[in-house]
């Protein structure tokens, strides 16, 4: 288990927001930094943590993620409208990956076709399938287009070990939980921890260094961790270097 750290952009501005909110009237802020993400690229970088994300929350995003990606290049990995055709842009400013998901879950559906050509453009060695998920009816199943529409995927180890053929990692942000500090969807934590057998990280609900331990008894150390709201680099109350040190 590792702790990967995040830069989550909206707006061009580096924010921890609600993800449910994103599709709902009012955006929910956890926090808006008054310092840009080359900062916090060059925090991390300073910190030797690497396989963290960046996650452009919408357009309007574009230039800040370049800019993270160049302070600390090869070691971070940058989602948020990957496509095909605009993936080696990505790779050549300095991201290790490119993160995908509504591009290839489409109208509710793994689209094959344009699982084939992300794999082809960036190559499986650089791919990460973000599996962000929510539960229904005791299972559960990938949500797209800023987590409003859910897919008929469904989470699963026959499915997990069909995609591990075509990507390097998994990211998986447990939707019901992400940005509110509630605590880790401990159940999903198990079942990926069963399921995978490549890199994977999961995102949603640490507040704390016990939730940590938490994660990874739960884990068996197998998962690494995303910490984004709760740590006080983001408005939070957790220390950042403690988080640090604990993943050391």
């Amino acid at each position: 288990m590792k702790f990967r750290p995040c830069i989550d952009l909206h707006d061009g501005k580096v924010k921890q927001i609600v993800g449910e909110t994103l599709t709902e009237g009012v955006i929910v802020e956890n926090f808006v930094s008054t310092y840009d993400s080359g900062y916090y690229a060059e925090l991390f970088k300073r910190d030797a943590l690497t396989g963290g994300h960046v996650i452009m929350l919408g357009p309007g995003n574009e230039a800040a993620a370049i800019t993270a990606l160049n302070r600390y290049r090869d070691g971070l990995q940058i989602g948020g409208g990957i496509k095909a055709d605009n993936a080696a842009l990505y790779l050549e400013q300095g991201a290790t990956h490119v993160i995908v998901t509504s591009y290839i879950f489409r109208d509710g559906r793994l689209d094959e076709d344009n699982l084939s050509r992300i794999v082809s453009e960036a190559g499986k060695d650089k791919l990460v399938i973000d599996l962000s998920c929510k539960q229904k009816d005791g299972k559960w199943y990938v949500v797209t287009n800023q987590w409003k529409l859910f897919s008929d995927f469904e989470v699963n180890a026959d499915n997990i070990r069909y995609l591990e053929q075509y990507c390097d990692e998994f990211l998986v942000h447990a939707v019901d939980v992400e940005g509110k500090q509630s605590g880790i969807q401990q159940s999903l934590v198990t079942d990926l921890a069963m399921w995978t057998s490549i890199p994977t990280t999961y995102a949603g609900g640490a507040r704390s260094i016990a939730d940590m331990e938490l994660f990874r008894d739960l884990s068996g150390g197998k998962l690494d961790l995303t910490i984004g709201s709760a740590l006080d680099i983001f408005g939070g109350a957790l220390s950042y270097e403690d988080v640090v040190r604990f993943g050391r």
